[in-house]
């Protein structure tokens, strides 16, 4: 008669062998919720101890990842082929020349009927317009058509007020008064790193990193020093230490929280050592925080601002990303450019739309964001999970793709002998728009690498177009 210790091996490989098996008949894909303990205790006739643990076995062993009070979700297999490989430290500095590329590629994502997978638009993978237009109606009763008008220059004060109060259960101490509202996230950085730098300055980038960075910079005639992301770990600290070493750098405009194109997550004490590094060189750093709240890991990343001793630390961020885009509602917090930054901010643009500022004050408060922010994360959390699947069955087994920590988008690197420029040309023919990698770059780098969105709905089109640039990649 077995023992007891032998049935509960055969059990929990009983439990092993069904979720592989409804892995490879395609009843269960990457991304998709594994059926709850009870539900396969009860199927099998098992206890749920036992399905327990199977299913932190398949933890253990890649196949499966727990989203806490969700359940288990299953993995896409891991690449054999591995990560992006790190890039070079830039020699000198270079001035930016990527403007015509980089208008081209937004041309493209604009045209109606593509595929966007060049866009990196991540609140549209759980779009709730319901919600939007509950708010719109209740903000216009509140205030009476007041919002139809014009508002205080540096922004609502309820908004900042609950956004200085969001900072603080981040351990970043600020007041609402501190805090400008802008139009977006890009007018954030403009005014940050107008305020740290002037043309000819040389400002430090991650390396690959957001285009919009690269022509922010070349449009305000500054030179670019590249500094190599680590795929999983944002910036590497020693190349930027020999960087501020040798070269006269002014600024660093760092996405340390999730970096976009990588998606890349710093751990909190290498952030921390970051801001210790550049304060001691008396060096600003303004941190691109646009997907801190995308993050896929059980706790959000802490801002940079919660260790600056100097105030050389500037946080910009927006509701696009995790909201809805056409708000444009983001923010600066300024640090100790305040002062220079209001006067910027009232100098260029004026005040920021009322109506939207109240509408995002109301979902705030109301508790929607954080409720439709939750399930934002868990779909797109789904929808990296669909889509290094996808890359890793239709793409040519050589690819090398990054394991984003949050956010919306992969990093592929493909065989060097690839040209993502014409590679966007091809699929732009085949209704397919995507980023090809030299747009990521101040210097043109990573011609044989792209950028893919998952931050849309997921549907057979979706995949169906992943496909076809598989074999546009293939094809000789």
């Amino acid at each position: 008669m077995p023992t007891a210790e032998t049935d509960n091996g055969y059990l929990y490989q009983q439990v092993v062998k069904r979720i592989r098996n409804l892995r490879d008949a395609n009843s269960l894909r990457p991304g998709e919720r594994l059926p709850s303990l009870r539900r396969l205790a009860a199927q099998l006739g098992i206890s749920v101890p036992t399905v327990k643990q199977a299913y932190d076995e398949l933890e253990r062993l890649g196949w499966v990842e727990v989203r806490p009070q969700s359940g288990y979700y299953l993995k896409a297999p891991l690449a054999s082929s591995g990560r992006p490989r790190r890039p070079d430290l830039s020699a000198v500095p270079v001035p930016v020349r990527q403007q015509r590329l980089i208008e081209k590629v937004q041309q493209a994502i604009t045209q109606p009927g593509l595929v966007p997978l060049g866009i990196s638009n991540p609140a549209s993978a759980f779009a709730n317009p319901q919600t939007f237009s509950r708010l719109l109606r209740r903000v216009t009763t509140i205030t009476g058509g007041q919002a139809l008008g014009y508002g205080p220059m540096h922004g609502l004060a309820p908004l900042r007020h609950q956004l200085a109060h969001r900072y603080g259960e981040m351990a970043t101490v600020t007041t609402g008064d501190q805090l400008i509202i802008t139009n977006g996230a890009q007018e954030a950085l403009t005014l940050a790193l107008m305020c740290v730098a002037r043309p000819g300055d040389v400002v430090a980038v991650e390396s690959p990193t957001y285009f919009g960075l690269i022509e922010l910079i070349e449009s305000l005639g500054m030179m670019a020093c590249e500094i190599p992301a680590c795929p999983d770990g944002g910036v590497w600290l020693a190349d930027l230490r020999q960087a501020l070493d040798n070269q006269p750098i002014r600024a660093c405009i760092f996405a340390s929280s999730i970096n976009n194109p990588l998606g890349s997550l710093m751990p909190d004490a290498t952030r921390r050592a970051l801001v210790e590094l550049v304060e001691s060189r008396g060096v600003a750093l303004i941190e691109d925080d646009v997907y801190g709240d995308l993050h896929f890991s059980p706790q959000r990343a802490t801002p940079a601002q919660a260790w600056s001793k100097r105030g050389l630390v500037l946080t910009c961020s927006s509701f696009s990303k995790t909201a809805a885009s056409g708000l444009r509602i983001g923010w600066l917090l300024p640090g100790r450019f305040e002062a220079e930054a209001k006067r910027l901010k009232s100098a260029l643009s004026g005040p920021t739309p009322l109506l939207n500022q109240w509408a995002v004050h109301e979902l705030l408060v109301s508790g929607d964001y954080d409720r439709n922010l939750k399930r934002l994360r868990a779909e797109l959390a789904a929808n990296k999970e669909r889509m290094v699947a996808a890359v890793q069955q239709y793409f040519p087994a050589t690819t090398r793709h990054s394991d984003p920590g949050g956010g919306c988008v992969l990093w592929l690197e493909l065989a060097e002998r690839q040209d993502s420029g014409r590679l966007f040309e091809l699929a732009l023919a085949a209704g397919i728009s995507i980023a090809p990698g030299p747009i990521f770059s101040a210097s043109g780098r990573y011609r044989h690498c792209l950028r893919l969105s998952f931050g849309l709905p997921w549907s057979e089109r979706v995949e169906a177009a992943v496909a076809r640039l598989g074999q546009l990649i293939s094809s000789p």
